[in-house]
């Protein structure tokens, strides 16, 4: 059964979105701030040659560097001052979320409110730059050493200089895409980091389309294969669309209190948990940590011995965790259900929301308020995660197994519809709030509320 607050957003005419003034100012300020980033992520690194650039990315195709450079709209494949993008500002804030949950001090600066949040936000901030810092020294000595190795000159003057220079442009590049992903919050509509990943990954999708469509026309591509892409991508599109908005809406009852007409009425909400408590996360680390020895050993080049013994077992191990590999896609789905229980384990603490239910004065119907409460939340929550996990691991390896079987390399993976999908929801939510508020009068004439209330 609908909700009023879904009643009125159904009511919602979009004929009057010229008078909403603020709305469309905001919308215009979103649309100028993600312009600004599309610019910088073609402002290059000092002292990078751009064609050495183009080998380094044909060489390190299907590690974790192409994995990054898709969630940052092509910015590190081409070294540009925002290269690093908002990962390690992600990577942070999921560490000191993880943090505040185990470590005692950190979570009880977690309830202390606005004040606790904003300490926990500047953590966060600080990890930022040391990500960054750490994360660009490697990436410029690993620039250095692969123009060494392979004869082409990466960096047109390697030295100690480079290295504190492309740090220092990483790190300012990264902390300007944070400032204005918090403008983008403040003064425009929907969220500004995850807007900025959203656009990284959509900017490569006329590419995508091309190649697709180039591919057709030359009979690499056959029109089944085509027509399979399409209604794979449609089909999980609708289907993320579902099982993100799918919730388990537990009944909470609070004790009968006295109204202005001397009437005694009972109080009833819901507690929303939702399918997918740990949302993108899981697919990033358990990927992340697939692709992470085969980057390492595409940036060694060739300095791997196979003719040992050990060289020989590494090599074997890298073949089989190359995409598409049974193996891989085995270890994949495994680590997206592992990170899936551990990571809701963290965000969501049953004995946390038991104690806020019970101070309240709040209990969930035939469940005792207390220790009860703890059990069945978490027993609830237990068994919708297993659905959310089936659901996550469904959809990130149908794509890699599609790719396995025909051998065309698909933009649209299952993380980059995951976030594209959630965002995209997101911001649709909040501009149908904007114009509820807006037509807030038009719809209580519409409701039929307005003589009630007098």
């Amino acid at each position: 059964m609908a909700s009023r607050a879904d009643s009125f957003a159904s009511n919602i005419s979009l004929a009057n979105f010229s008078k909403a003034t603020e709305l469309k100012q905001r919308i215009w300020f979103t649309i100028g701030a993600l312009i600004v980033f599309r610019f910088l992520s073609f402002v290059p690194l000092p002292g990078i040659n751009a064609r050495a650039l183009s080998v380094l990315a044909d060489q390190t195709r299907g590690g974790v560097v192409d994995m990054f450079n898709m969630f940052t709209g092509g910015s590190l494949e081409r070294m540009s001052l925002i290269a690093l993008g908002v990962m390690p500002y992600i990577t942070a804030s999921i560490v000191v979320q993880m943090a505040s949950a185990l470590h005692p001090t950190l979570a009880a600066l977690k309830k202390e409110g606005t004040v606790g949040r904003q300490k926990l936000n500047q953590y966060t901030r600080y990890g930022t730059v040391l990500l960054c810092t750490i994360q660009g020294w490697f990436l410029a000595a690993g620039l250095e050493s692969y123009g060494a190795s392979s004869g082409i000159a990466a960096v047109v003057d390697p030295g100690y200089m480079f290295r504190i220079g492309a740090v220092i442009s990483l790190v300012g590049g990264t902390m300007f895409l944070l400032w204005l992903g918090e403008q983008i919050t403040s003064r425009g509509i929907g969220n500004g980091v995850s807007l900025i990943i959203m656009a990284g990954i959509v900017a490569q999708f006329p590419t995508f389309v091309t190649n697709m469509t180039s591919g057709y026309s030359e009979g690499s591509i056959s029109t089944g294969i085509l027509l399979g892409f399409i209604a794979m991508v449609v089909g999980l599109i609708l289907l993320i669309s579902f099982f993100e908005r799918a919730q388990r809406r537990l009944l909470v009852q609070y004790p009968k209190r006295a109204t202005q007409r001397g009437m005694m009425q009972a109080d009833r909400s819901h507690l929303p948990l939702k399918l997918n408590t740990a949302g993108v996360i899981p697919p990033i680390f358990a990927s992340s940590l697939l692709l992470l020895p085969l980057t390492i050993t595409q940036f060694a080049g060739n300095s791997l011995d196979t003719e040992s013994s050990t060289g020989s077992v590494l090599q074997t191990i890298l073949q089989y965790l190359q995409h598409g590999q049974p193996l891989y896609m085995a270890l994949y789905a495994i680590g997206i259900m592992f990170f899936a229980f551990f990571y809701t384990a963290v965000v969501f603490n049953p004995e946390e929301t038991a104690d806020n239910l019970k101070k309240n004065g709040g209990f969930i119907p035939g469940i005792r308020p207390g220790k009860r409460t703890e059990e069945y939340l978490d027993y609830v929550l237990t068994r919708i995660t297993v659905i959310g996990a089936i659901y996550l691991t469904f959809v990130c390896v149908v794509p890699e197994y599609m790719i396995a079987q025909t051998g065309v390399p698909l933009f649209l993976g299952g993380t980059s519809l995951l976030i594209v999908v959630n965002v995209t929801v997101d911001t649709i939510s909040q501009i149908q709030s904007h114009l509820l508020a807006h037509q807030y009068g038009d719809l209580i004439k519409k409701a039929k509320l307005k003589g009630r209330l007098r």
